[in-house]
């Protein structure tokens, strides 16, 4: 329990710290971009998540053998999601010019980091699931 009490402390930081970097860095950018859900992202999938699992497991004691492996793609999917929030959001605030294909790979890697948390919330839900009676 005290591994997700931990992740939560280090999500609420990046959170915090995702969304600091957005008031810095956007200062005077006028338009949209994706550095604005770094912060809510590392809240809600990273934050709230913990302390939900840390919930859920001090009522159904869901951890098993396979639950380090699957938070492990997790935290992998999180970061990679956040990464790329990143890297698009810096793209959009300075203006760059990308080619077509550099675009496409920010967002396929994006879309391998959302595929990543999919999956390891549909396996964590499972592990759940069974141990809810």
């Amino acid at each position: 329990m005290k591994r997700y009490m931990n992740a939560a402390v280090v999500y609420a930081v990046l959170a915090l710290a995702g969304g600091v970097f957005y008031r810095e860095f956007a200062r005077g950018f006028a338009g949209q971009t994706a550095l604005s859900l770094v912060h809510t992202h590392y809240f809600m999938l990273g934050m709230i998540f913990f302390i939900l699992l840390l919930l859920l497991e001090k009522c159904f004691a869901f951890t098993g053998k396979n639950t380090r492996r699957v938070l492990v793609v997790y935290h992998v999917g999180l970061n990679l999601t956040a990464a790329m929030l990143v890297t698009r959001g810096v793209v959009q605030v300075l203006g760059l010019a990308l080619s077509h294909g550099m675009d496409a790979a920010i967002s396929g890697v994006a879309g391998v980091g959302h595929i990543l948390l999919g999956v390891s919330l549909v396996f964590l839900l499972v592990q759940v699931k069974r141990a809810v009676k």
